[in-house]
């Protein structure tokens, strides 16, 4: 299929960005975008137009799931962690976006630490070049499989919501505890806490452990990989810093905090079929028989478990949080078979969400089918296939 490049096909506005520091932001009504998305809202526009933004800096590169490119409408302002770029006659807004969303930007980026997509290598991106017939009848089609995603996410809420509610059947709310349960803090049940500091000294485990981008013995777990769910761009290292981080090694089912920056937040690690070991800024806590370990991460994560964590998070710009006040942090502790019950129950919602989580992320394989199919036959077939619950190939 022929190809034309991004600098041929869009009006580049990077030189009209301004990046407001959030101490000088003024609010008022108007959306200011960053790499990512919407960061806050001010008072005044640099932009009034149909655009897309495709993240510079900080964006999702390597995430098969999290788009790098998004759609802004009406008055905006940019900040410069974003290339700023407007279709120019011939080419559809929507189909611009859907081209870039999951662009495969691999070599294109660079940066250790935090990945770049300067402009020079921007423009030199490639997209299917096509008729404005064309890219319409392909918007149109992929307007369909956003709607069905809309409609999954939608059942995946009210699914959460369902979890909830049946926590409060059983359990009432933790604050008032008006259903008498044992009340007492989290550290006296539980039969590990630990991070990765616990390994040893900085300088011993900064000469020691090595991350790779390349799959290798073992995961490094970190928050930001159960946040965002993907494992396309988890980090790994080798048997010698697995073993040298025996104190934080990781099997599954264990709870995990942040220890720093989105302090207290609460995940719980799923099962695992490989070794795995705790990354930085996070504390992991293992619990005695007492405690059914999902009951205790839905408690965590309710309104009430939330509120007690962060009465101990400390740092007005830092966020932190201590392994004492962890330990500190108050739990209700109903007998273990109600416990038990209502985990029980929450496995198998899971059963149906995972259903629907498996057919969203297929969102970012879909797009990228459809906008790089050469003959509408195919097309069809991917819609139908995603419609259905899978990924039709059909050729």
């Amino acid at each position: 299929m022929e190809k034309i490049l991004l600098e041929d096909c869009c009006e580049i506005l990077d030189s009209m960005r301004v990046p407001i520091t959030s101490s000088d932001r003024v609010e008022g009504p108007y959306p200011y975008y960053g790499a990512n998305g919407i960061q806050d809202h001010v008072a005044e526009y640099i932009f009034d137009d149909e655009l897309v933004l495709l993240a510079e800096d900080g964006g999702n590169f390597g995430s098969k799931e999290r788009p790098i490119a998004y759609r802004v409408s009406g008055k905006c302002w940019v900040n410069n962690h974003a290339h700023v770029l407007k279709p120019k006659d011939g080419l559809d807004v929507d189909y611009l976006c859907y081209s870039l969303m999951f662009y495969d930007v691999g070599g294109m980026v660079n940066g250790a630490t935090r990945q770049k997509l300067t402009q020079a290598a921007m423009r030199q991106m490639l997209i299917p070049k096509r008729s404005i017939t064309e890219q319409q009848y392909i918007v149109k089609l992929l307007g369909k499989v956003v709607s069905i995603k809309e409609e999954r996410k939608h059942q995946l809420e009210e699914l959460d919501n369902l979890i909830k509610a049946r926590f409060v059947e059983l359990f009432g709310d933790p604050k008032t505890n008006e259903k008498g349960f044992t009340k007492a803090p989290m550290g006296e049940y539980m039969t590990l806490l630990t991070d990765f500091s616990s390994n040893g000294s900085y300088k011993t485990l900064d000469s020691g452990v090595t991350m790779y981008d390349e799959p290798n013995y073992a995961w490094m777990v970190r928050t930001t990989d159960l946040e965002s769910g993907d494992m396309s761009s988890i980090k790994y290292i080798d048997e010698k810093a697995y073993e040298l981080l025996s104190k934080s090694k990781i099997y599954g089912g264990e709870i995990i905090m942040n220890k720093i920056g989105s302090a207290g937040k609460v995940y719980l690690m799923p099962e695992i079929d490989m070794p795995a070991s705790l990354g930085r800024n996070a504390f992991m806590f293992r619990y005695d028989d007492r405690i059914n370990v999902r009951f205790l991460y839905e408690q965590l994560v309710s309104e009430y478990g939330q509120a007690e964590i962060q009465q101990y998070v400390r740092g007005a710009v830092t966020k932190t949080i201590t392994k004492d006040d962890a330990r500190s942090v108050l739990i209700i502790v109903p007998e273990k078979e109600l416990q038990d019950e209502y985990a029980e129950f929450v496995k198998q919602v899971d059963k149906s969400k995972v259903v629907l989580v498996c057919m969203t992320a297929k969102i970012s394989r879909i797009i990228r089918l459809i906008v790089n199919s050469s003959t509408e036959y195919c097309i069809k077939r991917i819609c139908i296939g995603f419609s259905e619950g899978v990924i039709c190939y059909g050729i």
